[in-house]
């Protein structure tokens, strides 16, 4: 069990890490603290999962193979004599002094995120008063997820990243990602301002909710092909190992409770089930790319001088599918490069980012381009 001090030093890091944005904000002038505070905090997500992706794509998961310390310590400093042992042992494995260093910033980085929420929570709570108690709720409701997400971070390295828990940790980010953008483009303090603001909404609310969910499956997909290192499973492009329909096995690739490397008989996994799990992310990206370029194009179209907002938006929208596109190829022609697997995992949560500001502009109802003026 760790022990308190290990919690105590962990806490005075976090305290530490959060402070630095914290006192930025304090000092920069405009919009309220609450509000600042509130897109940070989806910055600072956003560097998250980049960094997860980061530390899953140097093999360094495993790099403090305990948790929530690295062996019991609070930092790969204090722990640097057992780092070095393992190394020696096994010059190859997971660990070594820069792969703990950087599984050790990721977790910091996930207290701090942590950390500032309940920095978050605390204001909602001091607002209570003036903007009511949807603050206050969406915020425990943050709570709750943030804890959620780091017990499947503890999981992760418990379960020896066992993939379904690596691919769910990766989806729970994600999912905090929305959540916290959602939250931020609210107008709580809008409300109690005697000017009131008339917000065009002409997406398609509809619409919008399958572009989220297309997404978020194909994200699924690209999670579980890293998750599984199944990207060079089909080392060619277009084509798999020169087939338009590779050999597959749908049922071994795609059982969720297994271990990594190994099928659900405790098996190694065959070939033919990584090529399936590569082959059916490559086939949805299809969808994908269908239905949010259509998205994108129908927004620019809709979008006003008045909605210059979500003009840029789509735009960006667009982009980065393109992004994406090139990158996906990139990771299959070019053996995986670390730099392109890191700019498709940042695409991914940027397109999140990009759906969620887009509801700022949707509504349920049909819109009527004439009572425009």
């Amino acid at each position: 069990m760790p022990s308190l001090i290990l919690f105590l030093e962990l806490a005075a890091i976090a305290i530490i890490f959060a402070g630095l944005p914290l006192l930025y904000l304090w000092k920069k002038p405009g919009f309220s603290f609450f509000q600042k505070l509130n897109w940070v905090l989806v910055f600072m997500t956003f560097d998250l999962i980049v960094f997860g992706a980061f530390t899953r794509l140097t093999d360094s998961g495993l790099g403090c193979p305990d948790w929530p310390g690295c062996y019991g310590t609070s930092n790969p400093f204090h722990a640097l004599a057992d780092i070095q042992q393992a190394e020696s042992a096994m010059p190859s494995g997971p660990v070594t002094v820069i792969k703990a260093w950087i599984e050790m910033i990721h977790r910091y980085l996930a207290m701090t995120v942590g950390a500032l929420i309940l920095v978050q929570l605390g204001l909602a709570f001091g607002k209570l008063k003036t903007l009511g108690n949807k603050p206050l709720f969406g915020s425990l409701g943050l709570f709750a997820l943030v804890c959620i997400q780091g017990a499947f971070g503890a999981w992760t390295v418990t379960l020896k990243l066992q993939p379904i828990i690596v691919t769910i940790h990766l989806m729970l980010a994600l999912i905090l990602l929305a959540c916290l953008t959602t939250y931020a483009q609210q107008s709580w303090e809008e409300k109690l301002s005697a000017v009131r603001v008339i917000r065009i909404r002409p997406l398609s609310a509809q619409f919008l909710l399958l572009a989220c969910i297309v997404l978020f499956i194909q994200i699924f997909l690209g999670a579980w092909v890293s998750t599984n290192y199944a990207v060079l499973a089909c080392p060619d492009f277009p084509t798999c190992l020169g087939s338009a329909w590779p050999e597959t096995n749908w049922s071994e690739g795609f059982t969720l409770w297994r271990q990594l490397g190994l099928n659900a008989q405790g098996d190694f996994i065959s070939p033919a089930a990584l090529q399936t799990i590569h082959w059916a992310h490559r086939l949805f990206a299809a969808l994908v790319f269908m239905v949010l370029g259509t998205l994108g194009a129908r927004a620019i179209q809709l979008a006003t001088p008045v909605l210059s907002g979500l003009s840029q938006v789509a735009k960006l929208l667009l982009g980065l599918l393109l992004l994406q596109v090139l990158t996906g190829i990139s990771n299959v022609v070019f053996q995986w490069p670390l730099l392109a697997a890191l700019l498709h995992t940042a695409g991914s949560a940027a397109l999140v980012f990009c759906l969620v500001r887009m509801s700022y502009w949707a509504s349920w109802k049909p819109f009527i381009q004439k009572k425009i003026v």
